[in-house]
C-alpha cells in the first residue's frame, strides 16, 4: 500500500485520516496533523522522554565546520544522529560511549498510526529548543532509502516552521507548529528544505521550564 501519492498521504492509507484524529493539512507537499496529540498524551510522552534523556543525556552538537548548534540533542533507537568535526552521520553509540535507549512505545504508536507497521523507524532524534534556538533550512538526507518518510512531533512552545522545495534558494512557506502537532515529510516533500525560524517562549505550559522538544523519526538503512 502506498504511504504517499503525489507528495500527499494516499487516501487508502491510514495516514489519510487516522481514526479519531484530525485530517492532514497540506503544507507544500508535507502532511501536517494539527493537534494530533491531546494534552494527556503529550504529558505521557514527555514522561517517557525523560527516561530517554536519563539514559542518553542531551549534548551540545557542533557542525563539521566547528560552529555550535543552538539546539541540544540526543536520540533513541538502533542509531542516533550526531554531528561534529567528522561530519553529519548516524552512530550506534551516544557521544559519551553508551548505547542509545530504545524508542518509547508511545512514540512508535504515532508512527504505526500515521505511517504503518511494515517498517518501524531506526532512529528517534530528540532536539530541545530553548529560548533563542533555531534550525536553519536543511534536508534530511543521511538515510539510505528516501521512500520512507520523516515523521516529526512537536512538544512544548510553539515554533515557526519553514519549508521550501528540494533545491536551496527557492520559495518557502511558513506556519506555526503547536504542541501536539505531527508533521510528515514524505513523497515529493521527503527531501524538502525545512527549518525552524524561532520559538515563542511561554506559549505552552507542557514543559515546566519552557522550551520546545521536537522528535523526528527516521528509517536509516
Amino acid at each position: 500500500m502506498k504511504i504517499f501519492e503525489n507528495g500527499r498521504p494516499s487516501p487508502d492509507h491510514p495516514a489519510g485520516r487516522p481514526a479519531g484524529r484530525p485530517a492532514a493539512v497540506d503544507l507544500r507537499g508535507a502532511a501536517l496533523y494539527p493537534g494530533y496529540l491531546g494534552a494527556d498524551e503529550q504529558g505521557a510522552l514527555v514522561d517517557d522522554l525523560r527516561g530517554v534523556v536519563a539514559a542518553a543525556p542531551l549534548f551540545a552538537p557542533v557542525t563539521p565546520w566547528g560552529r555550535p548548534m543552538s539546539v541540544r540533542m540526543t536520540s533513541a533507537g538502533r542509531y542516533g544522529w550526531v554531528t561534529d568535526r567528522r561530519g553529519y552521520r548516524y552512530a550506534d553509540r551516544h557521544p559519551d560511549g553508551g548505547d542509545w535507549p530504545p524508542i518509547p512505545d508511545s512514540v512508535l504508536a504515532i508512527w504505526r498510526d500515521l505511517v504503518g507497521t511494515d517498517r518501524l523507524p531506526d532512529c528517534c532524534l530528540v532536539n530541545f529548543y530553548a529560548d533563542g534556538a533555531r534550525m536553519g533550512l536543511h534536508q534530511d538526507r543521511d538515510e539510505t532509502d528516501f521512500s520512507w518518510p520523516v515523521l516529526s512531533v512537536s512538544l512544548g512552545d510553539d515554533a515557526r516552521f519553514r519549508i521550501g522545495g528540494t533545491e536551496r534558494g527557492g520559495k518557502t512557506a511558513s506556519t506555526w507548529l503547536h504542541s501536539g502537532d505531527v508533521l510528515i515529510l514524505g513523497g515529493a516533500a521527503r527531501l524538502a528544505y525545512h527549518g525552524i525560524d524561532r520559538i515563542a517562549p511561554g506559549s505552552s505550559t507542557l514543559l515546566p521550564k519552557g522550551g520546545r522538544i521536537n522528535l523526528t523519526l527516521r528509517v536509516v538503512d
